[in-house]
């Protein structure tokens, strides 16, 4: 399977809410839903909301990933991730996904 980096590192083809996007998996929505709704106590995720083509991709955007600090700071600096910024390893904003998926540390520096 072909990854699909993030602006933070990661693996945006692994996600899913990418995989029930690109199938079209309503069930997988409704299954990821009740699964986040439980893991980020927010309670109000539907299965509607479940559509994502990626970070970096053109399409949907999950809620949380339209309006993610990582992916606004990546934007606004007119970068295509995070591996093309000199600070981040130093990070504030991106150590705390690092910290607990250092594959996406990993990812971000296979980029260079």
């Amino acid at each position: 399977m072909k990854k699909i980096i993030a602006c933070c590192g990661l693996d945006c083809a692994t996600c899913d809410a990418h995989i029930a996007t690109v199938k079209n998996d309503d069930e997988l929505r409704k299954v990821t839903a009740e699964k986040w709704s439980v893991q980020f106590n927010a309670p109000g995720i539907t299965a509607e909301m479940i559509n994502c083509t990626g970070c970096r991709e053109p399409g949907a955007k999950f809620s949380h990933c339209e309006m993610c600090e990582i992916r606004n700071c990546v934007n606004a600096k007119g970068f295509d991730t995070c591996a093309d910024c000199p600070d981040m390893e130093k990070c504030t904003l991106v150590e705390g996904i690092h910290k607990y998926v250092p594959e996406a540390l990993a990812n971000l520096k296979s980029l260079n």
